[in-house]
């Protein structure tokens, strides 16, 4: 439940539908289908409160997988813990942060990116 609690919560310290609906205005962009204003404010956050939701409640899942693999397996708690939910975050968030600052330093020098498929196009 603090998990739930602690995503709602932070979406809705970081994700301002009335600055972005605003600003998407004022630069004349516009959701396909909606009308700019309150209507696109308004689909902004029920948008974001549904993927808010989905995430939270696979952010919970990985928070409980150890436990889970652990009286699956009949694992010790401190064997499933160690390779646990938290870790694999920690893992997958260092990986991705060192691929886009290896990206932005070979596209500082000129290069196209260490991938094939770059996510610049148009050179």
């Amino acid at each position: 439940m603090l998990i739930l609690f602690f995503t709602y919560f932070w979406t809705a310290t970081q994700f301002h539908p009335e600055q972005i609906a605003s600003e998407m205005k004022k630069n004349g962009a516009f959701v396909p289908g909606i009308r700019q204003g309150k209507p696109t404010q308004d689909y902004l956050e029920s948008t974001m409160n549904r993927v808010t939701l989905i995430g939270a409640l696979f952010l919970a899942f990985i928070a409980i997988l150890p436990t889970l693999v652990g009286k699956v397996l009949r694992l010790d708690h401190s064997i499933s813990y160690f390779f646990g939910g938290t870790a694999l975050l920690i893992l997958v968030g260092v990986v991705l942060d060192t691929m886009k600052q290896v990206e932005s330093f070979l596209i500082m020098k000129r290069y196209e990116g260490f991938m094939k498929r770059g996510k610049i196009k148009g050179r």
